[in-house]
């Protein structure tokens, strides 16, 4: 379970997210969605315990950042946009390593499996030079899945995988939420948030500005009748539409 209540953050005077309030359940998938520049960035790094809020709460899993910072951050995986990787080590090497960082105890027998299901058996023994765009993403991807985190926070998942492993990795992403994990989705392929997840945060200036299942939110603006997600997404980001710019 993921809990965000009132987060603000700001940097200097810049009001870079404000009172955003929202939930994910186990076996839901959030979608974050808004332009460039809304706060997306910010709140997924707030969310992975990367920066502090200025304030509000954020409990992952039970836990909440600011008091239990290492319970909470033991339960989540949090997959940027840009792969992280440490030069020197395999893809095997890598796996071993999170392994031992996380204590898992099982990690030999969980490594091979994830291993074939992000179809990285073949390059087990290769550096992350050697990888491709694509198979960078799903190395950092098998590290965060490891240790079967209870919060899953995935930064555009699918940069550089060709169609079939956009496939692979929708699937793993389904799969995850089946098990029971809490995924939050932030992606501008508003075709893959819109088939996989169960729930949308559209937020933009740093404001929320719908919150709920897309039938829900439709529902509740008679002028999207009909409409999907494109289209709803537009329309609520528009210009004519935008909240103005956040006062510090």
């Amino acid at each position: 379970m993921i809990v965000v209540d009132g987060f603000t953050k700001l940097y200097g005077d810049l009001v870079a997210v404000e009172n955003l309030s929202f939930a994910v359940g186990p076996s839901e998938v959030l979608g974050l969605v808004g332009p460039n520049g809304a706060g997306k960035t910010t709140t997924l790094r707030a969310l992975a315990g990367i920066i502090a809020p200025t304030s509000g709460r954020i409990a992952i899993a039970g836990h909440e950042l600011a008091r239990e910072p290492v319970e909470a951050k033991r339960r989540l995986a949090f997959i940027p946009d840009e792969p992280q990787l440490f030069e020197y080590l395999t893809v095997e090497e890598h796996l071993r390593f999170i392994g031992r960082m996380y204590g898992i105890v099982d990690a030999p027998t969980r490594i091979p499996g994830l291993l074939q299901e992000l179809e990285l058996q073949e390059k087990q023994r290769a550096l992350p030079t050697e990888l491709s765009r694509g198979m960078r993403q799903k190395l950092a991807i098998a590290c965060g899945l490891l240790h079967d985190p209870a919060a899953l926070i995935l930064d555009e998942p699918l940069t550089g995988l060709d169609p079939a492993g956009m496939r692979r990795m929708r699937e793993t992403i389904a799969a995850r939420a089946r098990g029971g994990a809490a995924v939050i989705l932030s992606s501008h392929l508003l075709h893959l948030v819109e088939e996989l997840c169960t729930k949308l945060l559209v937020i933009h200036r740093g404001r929320s500005m719908a919150y709920g299942a897309l039938d829900q939110i439709v529902a509740e603006r008679p002028q999207l009748a009909g409409r999907g997600l494109e289209d709803v997404f537009l329309a609520l980001t528009s210009d004519a539409n935008a909240p103005p710019p956040p006062k510090p």
